[in-house]
């Protein structure tokens, strides 16, 4: 593709229906990216930086689980959860997570990462207690549909 650096040509075009008075709904956000494959983790962590997100890569799901639970509350605005990968899954991963004694580990927002699309693969994503789910590749757009209907339906929740 032929990515801008997100100021002006692919931002007007997404802020039509998705932000309004806002226009970018990951700026200052704090991700966590729970992702073994490096070309992946690096794919979206440039994509999150044209964005004005910043991130922290965690290369399976225990790790990611430790980053999380080290941090403090609040730290991360959202976690992106592949879910196959080693010493522990997103799956497994999420739901330690949410089972975490802390304010917000029932609220952040965990979106699924997986090769497979199909109704059931979802489904797992859900019932492990994440919100949303994308399929890989990551298509920018689609991510960014995502993010939106995440941040913006959490905005005044979480204090």
């Amino acid at each position: 593709g032929d990515e801008s650096d997100g100021t002006e040509g692919d931002g007007g075009k997404r802020a039509g229906n998705a932000s309004g008075t806002d226009g970018n709904a990951l700026a200052h956000k704090h991700v966590l990216v729970a992702e073994d494959n490096a070309l992946n983790a690096e794919v979206i962590t440039a994509i999150l930086n044209i964005h004005d997100a910043t991130c922290e890569v965690a290369v399976n799901g225990e790790e990611a689980v430790a980053k999380f639970g080290m941090s403090a509350p609040g730290t991360f605005d959202m976690i992106f959860m592949d879910v196959q990968m080693p010493v522990m899954n997103g799956h497994d991963a999420a739901r330690v997570i949410r089972a975490m004694d802390r304010p917000d580990a029932a609220a952040i927002p965990i979106i699924a990462m997986t090769a497979n699309a199909f109704a059931g693969d979802v489904q797992r994503c859900l019932d492990a207690g994440m919100d949303a789910h994308i399929a890989k590749p990551i298509e920018p757009r689609k991510l960014f549909e995502i993010l939106w209907r995440q941040t913006r339906g959490r905005a005044g929740e979480r204090s």
